[in-house]
């Protein structure tokens, strides 16, 4: 039996990630709101603080300061940190069915 052999039917590979994560993506994230993993405040991202005299974009809330997300590209592609942030929403678009 190999790895993909599971008898654990509510386990799924990574690939179930590609459409959520494309909504989220390809969303407008400076209105997300962000929550702070450091003080808990939040706010849209728009507010928080961008540093950019650094080798990434180091982003920091703009209550206690605290890096809430790291983000830099190289030739691998996009490196994208958020230990910072416990929580990240993304506001659902209007239902257009009215």
């Amino acid at each position: 039996m190999n790895a993909s052999d599971s008898t654990d039917t509510g386990r799924l590979d990574g690939n179930v990630l590609g459409g959520p994560l494309a909504e989220l993506f390809a969303a407008d994230l400076t209105v997300a709101t962000v929550v702070c993993a450091h003080c808990g405040d939040h706010a849209p991202m728009a507010t928080f603080q961008v540093y950019a005299d650094a080798p990434a974009l180091v982003v920091r809330c703009p209550g206690c300061t605290g890096v809430v997300m790291r983000c830099a590209s190289d030739r691998r592609g996009v490196l994208f940190e958020m230990t910072g942030v416990r929580l990240l929403t993304v506001e659902a678009p209007p239902d257009d069915r009215a």
